[in-house]
């Protein structure tokens, strides 16, 4: 398949061009600057400008657009964490409306579901509230142009990716390591996670399947809490992470977003991947922390 990705720049789209390419994809790349190589395109998503025949022959588009959801919230960071979405989303689905592109997967989030609490929530579950949840329904609803056209298009609903560096994992592993670290709140609150393995497998496998489309949950099938989550990386490092950080210190910290992203429960499973036969790699958490710290 001849294969344009958008997002390439990112952890996952990193990784996900070498899955392809090693699947014996073809792929090019969509780029904010001028091309410095024969699989680079150009696009500007901002004024929704992409070239006449950039998808000539293209076979899907795969959006991994998205500015990071994290730190303490302002309202330009919330602006620009909305609009790296939204508008790329839009001009993507346009242009593959256009130009008559069969396929479109989209990035979207597990967010869309808000606070699940205890109950277990699927592709069938509705959306909840808050910023993250009507982000990711904005984002979502953005692909409409692709999928009035007849494309198939998939939503690609991601859960917590599991990188040693960086989201959870790069808040917890510094503070583990001093002791410091442990639960945030109570720990009751759950957390739908991914090996990056998994991820781009997962994405793959979606791109591969021509029966998958609409929302597909991209989490591992066993999610865990957050006293869970934080006992593993201690395990994983070989430190323990005993503590815990009062509510209202995780609020202080993060402020508006405290709620929506260290305290909110998250108990996703991927159905839709599961019914449909995709085989993960990582369905324990302890594996996973093993194979990346």
């Amino acid at each position: 398949m001849l294969i344009v990705v958008a997002g390439s720049s990112g952890l996952i789209g990193r990784a996900l061009v070498t899955e392809l390419r090693e699947a014996g994809h073809e792929v090019r790349k969509l780029v904010r600057r001028a091309p410095a190589a024969d699989d680079e395109l150009d696009w500007d998503p901002t004024s929704g400008s992409i070239a006449s025949g950039t998808f000539d022959g293209v076979d899907a588009v795969i959006n991994l657009c998205g500015a990071p959801v994290q730190g303490k919230w302002t309202t330009e960071l919330k602006r620009r964490m909305r609009d790296s979405r939204i508008e790329p989303a839009r001009t993507l689905a346009g242009a593959v409306a256009e130009q008559g592109v069969p396929v479109l997967l989209c990035a979207s989030s597990v967010s869309f579901y808000g606070n699940t609490g205890a109950a277990v929530a699927d592709e069938t579950s509705g959306s909840g509230a808050g910023f993250l949840a009507q982000m990711v329904i904005d984002w979502e609803a953005a692909t409409k142009a692709a999928q009035d056209a007849g494309s198939r298009v998939a939503l690609l609903r991601t859960g917590l990716v599991l990188t040693p560096d960086t989201g959870l994992i790069g808040v917890l592993r510094p503070m583990i390591r001093l002791g410091v670290g442990g639960r945030f709140g109570d720990g009751r609150q759950y957390i739908a996670w991914i090996s990056m393995a998994d991820e781009v497998a997962a994405i793959r496998y979606v791109l591969e399947n021509p029966g998958l489309s609409g929302p597909v949950n991209l989490c591992a099938p066993e999610p865990v809490t957050n006293a869970e989550f934080t006992k593993a990386v201690g395990r994983a490092l070989g430190r323990p992470a005993f503590l815990s950080m009062p509510k209202a210190v995780v609020r202080f910290a993060l402020g508006e977003a405290a709620d929506e992203l260290a305290l909110i429960s998250l108990r996703v499973v991927p159905q839709v991947l599961s019914d449909a036969g995709f085989k993960f790699r990582h369905t324990e958490l302890d594996d996973a922390l093993a194979d990346i710290l």
